[in-house]
């Protein structure tokens, strides 16, 4: 060897180790980035129920723990706790405001997006992996939740890693892979309760089915997954009720204080069968997600937010299930009845959900969306057939839109066209990948469109929502301001859309500041919110978070007034929540206070009451 060739090879061994493996992947994580960061901060408190949450929870390591929506530890949120941890430990370390609520949010969909790909280009190949998650990048409501502070982007990370455990165990066939898809479903559960559940079918029939060490052995490699995800996930349900009732917060959404009611009633059951509060007077769009039936996913409310390329994933599915025949031997088989069963398996629920269920939701169903796109249009013959699919979920979607995006239609059937051409004349493999990949950059103009007007306008509500500012709840169906949807207070014409009298809460906390202090109850969460993030007065809300979600006993009022933990009651004339709402919630106590207390303020439509020493 040359003294020059000798001189060199460490250089060459340096830049080999410099170049970058995957720029494809690196290209996925600044587009996921830049649009989930990029001026993050015009979001404020974003959904300000969890705000005001992690605020009381970042002040106590009690509350933290309990996820107690007020400083005085009363009651709870009504989700569990691990999105709130995250962001409450956040403010903490970086202290409270918005970008350290947010940018953990972010965050995590930008991971999400790195697992699609990953997940997909194990079986389709790195071309099928950036399609995947190029789709998930650019679908609308994941840029939405990414910047926003619901538990939604925490689901969808933990969903989408678990998906990603088992296609690794598909490879090995190790237990250690199986066990981590198990654990990464228990930290779902406690994100976001059952909706974590909705791809464990998928999972165990994927594994089950392809069983890479046996049956036997995957049944048991399974029942340890199992375990895990059931100890992950019942950690805190079970922290919660090994707690006595009076040390610890309400938990709230529920009438008997029962962590198990939350989860099987409240946050369970009840939104796939029906519950108050639901879909009813939303329309087709609204906040609510329009009817139940089978074209829910393309109304005016979901379409827009992940329905554009539905139609390749079914049709991709369908075709790579013809093309592997399902066998256990081809490597696409598992992989397929994971993925393609957890989108069949969440689809089908969101399609016929009869309860409370809004857009935002269907962020849920995005990255098995992305995934099975990406699977399809990397697979010869599948491609053409994924591509017209998409065309006829795009024109659908399109139908419920403003018009803004129509010039896009001749687009999406010329590449539609061309697509089939160029597949019926046999041409060689390269052309066609162009081709393919020429229909697939015209079939996401559309949803990149709307991705990218998510960050034009503020998405800080109750309902986030991806696209431009006039596609927030179904194109302002509640008289939102314009560029916000929902925004801070704005949305129902003054006051919190779901009860609370800001102006008289101000006055109360006034009065109760000047007389010594003590924790204020009023009926909704949500219209306790500002008041919880923006000063150091102790409000706490009983009736959950529209104050008809939550039926606290009257003997339990009495034992939080005399352990020091509620002093006033403040009744609205009004009730509070929600018009028009069957539920009790709050109404009950709050009568109740009004019978016993002292009355001490009347304000703007509102009376405050002392309970010290009348109950």
């Amino acid at each position: 060897m040359s003294i020059s060739a000798t001189a060199t090879a460490p250089r060459r061994a340096a830049l080999e180790r410099a170049r970058i493996k995957r720029p494809e992947l690196l290209a996925l994580l600044i587009l996921a980035a830049v649009l989930d960061l990029w001026s993050l901060g015009r979001n404020g408190w974003a959904n300000t129920y969890y705000s005001a949450a992690v605020h009381s929870m970042s002040t106590s390591w009690h509350n933290f723990l309990y996820a107690s929506f007020d400083q005085a530890g009363v009651m709870t949120v009504d989700k569990p706790p691990l999105a709130l941890w995250v962001q409450a430990l956040s403010a903490r370390i970086f202290g409270f405001n918005s970008l350290s609520i947010l940018v953990p949010q972010a965050l995590m969909s930008v991971g999400a997006v790195a697992l699609a790909y990953d997940l997909t280009r194990r079986r389709f190949g790195r071309a099928g992996g950036f399609a995947a998650g190029l789709v998930l990048a650019t679908t609308p409501i994941t840029v939405a939740i990414a910047r926003h502070n619901n538990p939604d982007a925490l689901l969808v990370l933990c969903c989408v890693a678990a998906l990603w455990a088992i296609v690794r165990a598909l490879e090995d066939g190790r237990t250690r892979w199986v066990v981590l898809a198990g654990v990464c479903v228990g930290l779902g559960f406690e994100t976001k309760m059952l909706a974590a559940l909705l791809v464990v079918p998928a999972i165990a029939l994927a594994y089950f089915w392809v069983a890479p060490g046996g049956r036997w052995s995957a049944a048991r490699q399974l029942a340890a997954g199992g375990a895990a995800m059931t100890a992950v996930g019942l950690a805190w349900p079970v922290l919660v009720w090994l707690t006595p009732a009076g040390s610890r917060p309400w938990i709230s959404g529920t009438s008997d204080n029962s962590i198990w009611s939350l989860i099987f009633g409240y946050n369970g059951l009840g939104r796939l069968d029906g519950q108050s509060g639901g879909p009813g007077g939303g329309g087709n769009g609204g906040p609510f997600g329009g009817s139940p039936g089978v074209l829910r996913l393309f109304n005016d409310a979901l379409g827009g937010q992940a329905g554009w390329l539905l139609g390749a994933a079914v049709i991709g599915a369908f075709g790579l299930a013809v093309v592997s025949r399902l066998r256990r031997t081809d490597p696409r088989t598992g992989w397929l009845i994971a993925t393609g069963g957890s989108f069949a398996t969440i689809a089908v629920a969101f399609s016929t959900a009869k309860g409370i269920f809004h857009p935002y939701y269907v962020s849920q169903l995005a990255p098995f969306t992305a995934a099975l796109v990406g699977a399809a249009v990397t697979t010869r013959f599948v491609a053409p057939l994924a591509i017209g699919g998409g065309l006829a979920t795009e024109l659908m979607v399109l139908h419920h839109t403003d018009g803004s995006l129509n010039w896009v239609i001749p687009l999406l059937v010329i590449a539609v066209a061309l697509t089939a051409g160029v597949y019926a004349a046999g041409v060689n493999a390269r052309i066609r990948a162009a081709v393919v990949a020429l229909g697939m950059g015209i079939l996401l103009l559309a949803p990149a469109t709307w991705a990218a007007q998510t960050l034009g306008h503020a998405t800080s509500s109750t309902f986030p929502a991806g696209g431009p500012a006039s596609a927030s709840l179904g194109g302002g169906g509640f008289g939102g301001p314009p560029g916000g949807g929902l925004a801070g207070r704005g949305g129902f014409g003054g006051g919190s859309p779901f009860g609370g009298n800001s102006t008289a809460l101000t006055q109360a906390a006034a009065y109760v500041q000047s007389h010594g202090g003590g924790t204020i109850a009023v009926s909704s969460q949500q219209g306790a919110s500002d008041a919880i993030i923006s000063s150091n007065v102790n409000v706490a809300a009983l009736g959950g978070f529209s104050g008809r979600e939550s039926e606290v006993s009257v003997s339990w009022l009495k034992q939080a007034v005399k352990d020091g933990r509620v002093r006033y009651v403040l009744v609205e004339s009004n009730g509070g929540g929600m018009p028009n709402d069957a539920r009790i919630g709050s109404r009950s106590i709050m009568s109740y206070a009004a019978q016993v207390g002292h009355t001490v303020l009347t304000t703007n439509g509102a009376t405050l009451y002392d309970l010290k020493g009348a109950v």
